[in-house]
């Protein structure tokens, strides 16, 4: 029973980091799409306003400058991103893709607008890269769309009904071309 239990919580041990890390994205990228402030130049919080408060202070100022150029379509760009991001996170659709999605952009914002905190454990971004990598290297492997594609695809290559229902004494176990000597 209590080996059972053990299985069980590691098998779900991500789903936790992923939930809120999914959710806290879609929220963000939606936060961004439909604040009133976000894509006004001169508004306090703005996009812009953001960029030129952390210009000098960045890590990588010529990515601040590169976003400056088209901050507008930036923004955008940002904000879709988180949430297609959270999206892809929370569905497991493409669950290692959405997570380097997930990273680089936290590792954008690390760079950019939280590089210069200080102490570093005051800033969120770093902690949020940080956060991606076990799903960067483990995917989304329950409760996943990219789960049941997989299980679609085993199914397809050892014959299975279409239905999915696994013949008995079937497993969900990837199908091995055989070795050649």
């Amino acid at each position: 029973m209590l080996e059972q239990w053990r299985e069980t919580a590691r098998r779900h041990a991500l789903l936790p980091l992923r939930i809120f890390l999914g959710a806290t994205f879609v929220y963000a990228g939606l936060d961004k799409l439909t604040s009133g402030s976000f894509f006004t130049d001169s508004a306090n919080g703005s996009l812009v306003q953001t960029m030129h408060a952390v210009r000098d202070s960045a890590a990588v100022p010529g990515l601040v400058d590169l976003a400056l150029k088209a901050p507008h379509a930036f923004g955008y760009a940002i904000a879709l991103g988180e949430l297609a991001v959270g999206l892809g996170v929370l569905a497991g659709l493409l669950g290692r893709i959405a997570a380097l999605g997930g990273a680089l952009i936290s590792l954008s914002l690390w760079l950019t607008v939280s590089w210069s905190t200080t102490p570093y454990y005051y800033g969120n971004d770093l902690a949020y890269l940080m956060a991606w990598l076990p799903l960067v290297l483990a995917g989304t492997p329950e409760f996943s769309l990219d789960r049941l594609w997989r299980r679609r695809r085993t199914a397809v290559a050892v014959g299975r009904p279409a239905t999915g229902e696994a013949p008995a004494g079937a497993t969900d176990a990837p199908v091995r071309p055989a070795r050649s000597v």
